[in-house]
């Protein structure tokens, strides 16, 4: 324990665990996967609306869509409670005010988008919310803009000022025996 932490307070770490740089890189995967084919649902979604039936090629590309984003959904809840448990490491020290306030209002929005996208794209696809569906589609620009800001910071933050933010985010912590 730090000696800068109070007795029954467990100090913040200072990486990622192994658990926690796992899910961060397979759902960055996976969510890069759901932008890149997500447009694939719509003709499956349009035939379901008009009361058609989709083709087979349509309804296969729209079925992994939402196998893929409730798996995104599934592994966001455990992130979530792995930060809540775990924590995460403080940001580098001597970042400006502005520079925390970004990188907390990206990490907030990253959470943000990666729960409300799933729900709202099954609330559309199963319950056939048409709101829901355009909240979805809407989140899309979103989340690719937060993920770029957070890519950006992340570069940033190893190539020009040289801290450990990227190098946490791919080595676990290691603690001695």
């Amino acid at each position: 324990m730090s000696a800068n932490v109070a007795p029954g307070v467990a100090a913040r770490p200072t990486s990622y665990s192994s658990a926690q740089i796992m899910l961060h890189w397979v759902m960055a995967a996976m969510i890069v996967f759901q932008v890149v084919m997500g447009e694939n649902i719509g003709p499956a979604w349009l035939a379901f609306r008009d009361g058609t039936t989709p083709a087979e090629a349509d309804l296969f590309a729209a079925n992994v869509h939402v196998a893929v984003g409730m798996g995104v959904f599934a592994l966001a809840v455990i992130r979530i409670f792995l930060r809540v448990t775990h924590g995460a490491p403080p940001l580098p020290a001597g970042q400006s005010r502005l520079q925390t306030t970004i990188a907390h209002a990206v990490h907030a929005i990253l959470y943000l988008v990666i729960v409300a996208m799933p729900i709202s794209g099954a609330i559309a696809w199963f319950g056939g919310v048409e709101i829901a569906g355009t909240v979805h589609h809407f989140a899309k620009p979103v989340i690719v803009i937060a993920v770029a800001l957070h890519v950006v910071g992340a570069l940033v933050q190893h190539f020009v000022k040289k801290t450990d933010v990227l190098r946490r985010m791919i080595r676990p912590e290691r603690h001695a025996a």
